[in-house]
């Protein structure tokens, strides 16, 4: 802690103290490298003592320290400071539901409600759910980890008095042809209530060291509108996203329009003009949500999927990513 410290007193430029912070940070925690030819990739191992990451607002398994190509970076810490129960201290690409949870509305208070891919947590007294707020957690499930050369596999089961089960797989896997990954979930509804939920990816872009601004570019397969408040930051023209100067301090925050129900929608570009340095996504699911958040560190377009699962069924989709150096 005393050298992570040190190195950000010293360090000139702040987002690549970040990038050094994050080496020191790293080895404080479980950690798994996979690799090819192409990409090395650092991720961060879900442990209830001593993980990276044990907040209740995000899924534990997939968070991806670092992704090198060619030289460039994609991944990295964004914040200065690290708190493993703080909601937001974690890298990306990360996903989590932003409702409530299974079994929240008719939890009272002291009973238990579910955060997937988190555990079974316990509903204090309050008015209505904190998506900032670190739950207790009462039961953390079973963890199962499978790890292969370039690939590695997540599985998380719960099973609770109230009817809620499910077991959910996140794998992680190199791609061979090119550079990238996909994320390949499966979710099981053991339980005998219906899981209805949603599920978001942050994915938290941290792309070799550059400050969000004009450099970056973020591109989308259809016209895209937003009635949100730009600030004179963001520039909309078409299918593209723009910043008009560097963001040097604060966020802004912008809810997307303009994509339909077609899975071609949900396919999203970012690249940076100065470093050459891009990375494009999709999912093989319709977007029923898109948003776009920026702070100095991080760019982060939000896309939301649906999830419906009657018990004893099985839904299964992929996230694709592919990076690439102009």
């Amino acid at each position: 802690m005393r050298l992570m410290l040190l190195t950000l007193m010293i360090c000139a430029n702040p987002l690549f103290c970040l990038f050094l912070s994050s080496q020191q940070i790293m080895s404080e925690f479980p950690n798994a490298e996979i690799s090819n030819e192409l990409v090395k990739m650092k991720l961060y191992l879900p442990d209830s003592e001593k993980g990276y990451y044990r907040a209740t607002r995000f899924e534990w398994s997939g968070i991806i320290a670092s992704l090198e190509y060619r030289g460039h970076q994609y991944f990295g810490e964004w914040k200065s400071t690290h708190d493993p129960l703080f909601h937001e201290d974690l890298t990306g690409p990360v996903e989590a539901a932003i409702t409530a949870g299974l079994g929240y509305a008719e939890a009272r208070p002291g009973e238990t409600f579910i955060r997937m891919g988190v555990g079974i947590l316990e509903k204090p007294d309050e008015q209505e759910y904190r998506w900032n707020h670190t739950y207790k957690i009462v039961d953390y499930g079973e963890w199962k980890v499978k790890k292969g050369d370039d690939w590695i596999e997540f599985q998380h089961e719960i099973s609770s008095k109230n009817g809620w089960g499910y077991v959910y797989t996140k794998r992680i896997e190199l791609k061979k042809d090119n550079p990238g990954f996909t994320i390949t979930h499966v979710l099981r509804n053991t339980g005998s209530k219906t899981i209805e939920t949603d599920q978001f990816n942050h994915n938290f872009f941290v792309m070799d060291s550059q400050m969000p601004g004009p450099d970056f570019i973020v591109q989308f397969p259809f016209t895209v509108k937003t009635g949100s408040d730009t600030r004179d930051l963001i520039r909309i023209e078409d299918h593209n996203l723009y910043f008009m100067k560097d963001l040097n301090e604060g966020s802004i925050w912008l809810l997307l329009e303009g994509y339909g129900s077609d899975v071609k929608d949900h396919d999203i570009v970012v690249k940076n003009k100065k470093t050459g340095a891009g990375i494009r996504f999709n999912v093989d699911k319709p977007l029923v949500r898109l948003a776009f958040w920026a702070t100095t560190t991080t760019l982060c377009p939000e896309n939301f999927i649906s999830i419906y699962l009657e018990p004893g069924k099985e839904d299964r989709w992929v996230s694709d990513y592919t990076v690439f150096v102009e």
